[in-house]
């Protein structure tokens, strides 16, 4: 199980998050696990400047923090319902 899951954090590396709004919020830097479970809990991205919704996002160490949870598409750019984005 766990190969299977970094195969999947390999494919979403570099990938451009756009809102389903169509904002672009950046580029997928890193991706956080739960150590317990093992699920996914938070994607890290490296936030693009233009953004105006980036400056409102909780943030850790300059990277955007995404909750998992607020994917709903994966595809050439992965897409996220804005609705369940976590403000600062």
């Amino acid at each position: 199980m766990p190969a299977r899951k970094f195969a999947i954090a390999r494919q979403l590396g570099g990938k451009r998050i756009i809102t389903n709004k169509g904002e672009e919020l950046g580029r997928i830097s890193d991706i956080q696990f739960d150590e317990s479970t093992g699920e996914l809990v938070y994607i890290l991205v490296d936030p693009n400047p233009e953004s105006k919704l980036v400056q409102k996002l909780r943030k850790e160490d300059d990277l955007v923090v995404i909750p998992y949870k607020s994917l709903f598409a994966v595809g050439d750019v992965v897409v996220v319902d804005e609705s369940l984005l976590e403000e600062d």
